[in-house]
């Protein structure tokens, strides 16, 4: 294959050749020892996109066909999340009738989704605990409503106005209450979202791991699992084995799924993860692979995706959309590489070459040649022919 000219962080240029097989999964419903959530990014409409800052216009063919295409490799979708770049251009509005037609479609072919509950439909400004409460309650009703399970999305609104961990356990313990079926707590890192430090009342991780280990042994019966995101696989590993017996823990997790998926002779974590949005056919594979105890396929298939992931999701951790949906780009996912509030600039350039060689290293471009051919594209703009 002819190579393709790439940028260096000091700004030099190099050849590249792809050499990357794709791998090729097969379709499934599911897996048999995971729960596999894959958090799922939405492709904008640039050429309805009148204000790309503050309106965007939403290419709705696109993002249900990446949901069918995740589907179709045995994940659940994970709906108005983080990497659908909630809180970050797509807001309630939007986010509700994503949530819409993403259950419909899953309920149309029997498929797994769980929607992101939040409160950031709040206007800005102070609120009191009470206002946090029925924010959530709202957008709970409205998940219900839809016929989608209910992640808790950790609040920016609850985060501010909390106290202590008092706060935080009244407003989950009324929320939870209130649920018709268990939902999937999340904790998110302020790596992930600055505004959500301290969250369960303290910015010590093992007093918040214990506030929020109270929540969870309160309200047992309404927890399906929690999703926690700290980049801490020891963390993790050490709230997993608090958990309540019944209660799952999904990895979020970026830079260390591999092992925390896997898990030890005290158990395993399940998983909800941005990253499998990237690397779905090497994560459908490698857990079908788990599925018939093959660990060493599992390691092989899922080892060279995690130099790719620590990539994408590197400080300013929060920017790791732009690494997601480039890959989709270069994926023929999408025609285009242009996101909700102009945020494919957040990456540089040099960035994305190395995502590109990190890609194909792991056998995620799933056509090298187009692959090749949208990086040229892309690069050209910038000077590099």
């Amino acid at each position: 294959m002819r190579s393709v000219k790439l940028v260096r962080p000091d700004g030099s240029l190099y050849d590249y050749a792809p050499s990357g097989v794709p791998l090729v999964p097969v379709e499934r419903a599911g897996f048999a020892s995971r729960v596999a959530f894959a958090a799922a990014h939405v492709v904008v409409d640039p050429l309805r996109t009148a204000e790309p800052l503050t309106h965007p216009a939403i290419d709705w063919d696109a993002t249900l066909a990446y949901r069918e295409h995740l589907w179709s490799l045995g994940f659940g979708v994970a709906e108005a999340m983080d990497t659908a770049q909630r809180g970050m251009g797509l807001d309630w509005p939007l986010a509700l009738e994503l949530i819409q037609r993403s259950t419909a479609a899953a309920k149309a072919r029997g498929a797994l989704v769980a929607s992101g509950a939040g409160t950031d439909h709040l206007p800005a400004g102070m609120h009191t605990l009470q206002d946090v409460t029925d924010s959530y309650l709202r957008q709970c009703e409205a998940i219900e409503a839809a016929g989608s399970r209910i992640i808790l999305m950790a609040s920016r609104a609850l985060a501010a106005v909390a106290r202590d961990s008092g706060d935080y356990a009244s407003v989950y313990a009324a929320v939870l209450t209130q649920v018709r079926d268990p939902v999937i707590l999340h904790w998110l890192g302020p790596m992930f979202d600055p505004a959500l430090e301290g969250y369960w009342g303290s910015s010590n991780i093992a007093e918040a791991t214990e506030n929020c280990l109270g929540v969870i042994r309160a309200h047992a019966e309404k927890i399906d699992g929690i999703k926690i995101s700290l980049l801490d696989a020891a963390q993790e590993v050490s709230m997993r084995r608090q958990l309540p017996d019944g209660v799952r823990m999904y990895t979020g997790d970026d830079f260390n799924y591999d092992d925390l998926i896997l898990g030890d002779s005290r158990g395993h974590s399940d998983a909800l993860l941005g990253i499998f949005d990237a690397i779905a056919p090497a994560a459908s594979l490698a857990l079908a692979a788990l599925d018939a105890g093959d660990i060493a396929r599992y390691r092989q298939l899922l080892a060279p995706t995690v130099p790719l992931s620590r990539h994408i999701f590197a400080s300013p951790t929060q920017h790791y959309k732009t690494g997601v949906v480039f890959l989709a780009f270069l994926n023929g996912f999408q025609s285009h590489f242009r996101m909700v509030r102009g945020i494919e600039s957040a990456r540089s350039i040099a960035h994305l070459s190395e995502l590109f060689v990190l890609a194909d290293k792991a056998c995620v471009l799933r056509d090298p040649e187009l692959a090749a051919q949208r990086m040229r594209s892309f690069l050209l703009p910038a000077g590099v022919v």
